[in-house]
């Protein structure tokens, strides 16, 4: 036989045992095992019955997944193995996002995998999640140690680091506000779901709010990746910082004509981003075609002795890779343990100390992230009757202290809020009690973001009236309805400090009827109401909420409105099944 027909013979065996190889559907490394084969492979005791000695005559091929960051150095890594003496494969490195790989597993589309390493063993979670929503079979994978690591850290810019002298910068600190962070994609950042669960840990028991509000702050801004989020430092405001890892400063600062970044290390400790070794490999099948587990089968049988070899060659590709700890640390990395010395410019040369993170409680951070970062469309609603005038026990008036949590919480929304604004109080526009005073548009506009500025700062000259609350109520659900989004959570956020004064309008009654009318689990748009002060009427406002599958809170001091309404704001996405 030629050498091409070996060839061809050969991937033809590849395909036929990639097809082999995709078959199970379980998470080996999620159920507390890798079993009989799991342990040989792991400990190098399949070369008890594979010989590698024996000659290469075809090289298997493998291939490889990998996190884009870590990419080039597994490259290096591989193709010296590959050239060595005692090796008979060929490696090709894929270099592809870690989130995008978890969902081409999940979706059954990745049948030529051999091995995959991701920048955190959370991409397991996700992706096996993933698989069973979309009722596919989970991949069985093998979790096996990291490779490498490398730490969270915040990043600024070398010709701005006078603006960080002397200070103190942990989580804690972003935690509280006392600086402005730059925060990637979580649902495509390792980095940044490390940097949330640290803000998590940090939270204080008394103020349960402290992390929705903090991951409200940083969702203002949220560049794709680490490159956007450092071009965003150059015209960030002062003492602001970029969460990534280590590495990805190391790496910046090569690049020919880049602003050097400086590496500044929490304070009071970090996670670490992980590279663990994934092996997607069914370990039923080469367990029944073990030489000797079948009679019949033995040595004579190519498809036994393909997932034979291929076992092998994998197996010491991986060894190879936790050797060279050199080799990752010259490209920025941390070993598989998380020490090491590095020699890159902008990070500390010592190891740093680093603990480990939680793959399960960063899933429950990405759910929530979601809520808070969610595509929304928003009619808010904001009473503006003769009552907005009177003092509150800090001496504003209950329209300055609306006005100010309405300037803080529209600061903190992302360009992907669609928002809108109607002033409300009997006799408003004719006869009508509702005005609007600025359309539902995108928050990504400038323009728009500009005119809703206007409209806050023009409240306190609107005032006037008495609470128009049931006709107001039902006109928004009807206005978001006629103008509904299927693609975005559509809802409406009404803040008032009295209850309906309208003796001309519908009943409470005739309000309830007409919502109930309208809802349609299709379409459904949930009212949250917030009260301002004392004098709200409370039960009305929750039979409204109920009505709508919204809800209903209040801030019975009107100081603690900014609190009540980023509390609001954060479960807007899961109505009406919160």
């Amino acid at each position: 036989m030629s050498r091409r027909s070996e060839r061809e013979e050969s991937r033809k065996r590849r395909r036929r045992t990639s097809r082999i190889l995709a078959a199970t559907v379980a998470v080996v490394a999620l159920v507390g095992g890798v079993g009989a084969v799991g342990t040989a492979w792991a400990t190098g005791g399949l070369g008890e019955w594979m010989d590698p000695t024996a000659e290469c005559v075809e090289p298997i091929e493998l291939t490889v997944l990998t996190d884009r960051a870590i990419a080039a150095t597994v490259q290096a890594v591989a193709a010296e193995y590959d050239a060595s003496e005692t090796a008979c494969s060929h490696t090709e490195v894929v270099a592809q996002e870690s989130a995008d790989t978890a969902a081409v597993l999940a979706s059954g589309n990745a049948t030529d995998v051999d091995a995959w390493i991701p920048d955190s063993p959370v991409w397991l979670v996700r992706m096996a999640s993933m698989a069973r929503s979309l009722g596919r079979p989970v991949p069985d994978i093998a979790l096996e140690r990291s490779i490498a690591t490398s730490p969270i850290v915040f990043a600024v810019p070398v010709s701005r680091a006078e603006e960080f002298a002397g200070r103190d910068l942990s989580w804690k600190g972003l935690l509280t506000d006392e600086f402005a962070a730059i925060l990637p994609d979580p649902e495509a950042s390792s980095a940044s779901l490390n940097a949330l669960q640290s803000l998590e840990s940090r939270v204080d028991i008394a103020q349960p709010r402290q992390f929705q509000n903090a991951m409200i702050r940083l969702n203002a801004e949220v560049p794709a990746n680490a490159d956007a989020a450092f071009a965003a430092l150059s015209v960030s405001d002062p003492g602001t910082v970029a969460i990534a890892s280590e590495q990805q400063v190391a790496l910046h600062n090569r690049k020919t004509g880049a602003d050097p970044l400086l590496a500044l290390y929490p304070s009071d400790g970090s996670l670490a981003l992980s590279y663990p070794f994934l092996r997607l490999l069914d370990e039923s099948e080469l367990a029944k075609n073990l030489p000797g587990a079948d009679e019949q089968a033995g040595d004579a049988d190519p498809e036994s002795a393909e997932l034979a070899r291929r076992a092998r060659e994998l197996g010491a590709l991986k060894i190879a890779l936790w050797e060279a700890t050199d080799r990752f640390a010259g490209d920025g990395f941390r070993d598989g343990l998380g020490g090491g010395e590095l020699e890159q410019d902008g990070v500390v040369e010592d190891p740093v100390e680093v603990s480990s993170a939680a793959a399960s409680a960063q899933v429950a951070i990405l759910r929530t992230w979601g809520v808070v970062s969610v595509r929304s469309r928003i009619l808010t609603v904001i009473d503006l009757s003769g009552s907005m005038e009177e003092p509150t026990v800090s001496g504003q008036r209950r329209i300055d202290v609306l006005q100010q949590a309405a300037a803080a919480t529209l600061s903190q929304f992302s360009g992907q809020v669609d928002l809108g604004v109607w002033g409300f109080s009997t006799l408003r526009a004719g006869a009508q009690d509702w005005e609007s005073l600025a359309p539902i548009d995108q928050l990504s506009s400038d323009a728009h973001r500009q005119l809703l500025n206007e409209v806050i700062a023009s409240l306190p000259t609107r005032l006037g009236g008495a609470t128009g609350l049931y006709d107001t109520t039902l006109a928004a659900v009807q206005s978001v309805l006629e103008s509904y989004d299927p693609a975005k959570v559509n809802s409406v956020l009404l803040l008032t400090d009295g209850r309906n004064e309208d003796e001309n309008g519908i009943s409470g009654e005739q309000l309830l009827a007409e919502l109930a009318a309208l809802q349609d689990p299709e379409r459904p748009v949930p009212v949250t109401l917030v009260g301002i002060g004392p004098d709200t009427d409370l039960e009305s406002m929750r039979r409204i909420a109920e009505a709508t599958g919204g809800a209903a809170y209040s801030a019975a001091r009107p100081e603690d409105l900014t609190v009540v309404l980023n509390d609001a704001l954060s479960q807007r996405a899961c109505r009406p099944n919160c």
